[in-house]
């Protein structure tokens, strides 16, 4: 069984690879956005920060579970 590689093909690979690693790097930059207003909420509202600050908590935990770089090399197990 041969596996017949073009270049092309290679190129096609290499810009797929390219597009998925900019794609989960702007997922952490968007993570790291609401993470600063987060913080500047946490700062600016002092006591009641837990009910005021609670809509940008939601995102921020909902952008945190899938923010994360993993490159194109994955192991599927």
């Amino acid at each position: 069984m041969s596996v017949s590689v073009t270049p092309e093909s290679t190129a096609a690979n290499q810009e797929r690879k390219a597009e998925s690693i900019r794609d989960e790097w702007i997922k952490v930059m968007q993570l790291r956005l609401v993470r600063d207003e987060l913080q500047k909420c946490h700062r600016a509202e002092g006591e009641n920060h837990y009910q005021v600050c609670a809509p940008i908590v939601k995102v921020y935990n909902d952008l945190l579970k899938e923010a994360r770089v993993k490159g194109y090399r994955t192991v599927d197990v």
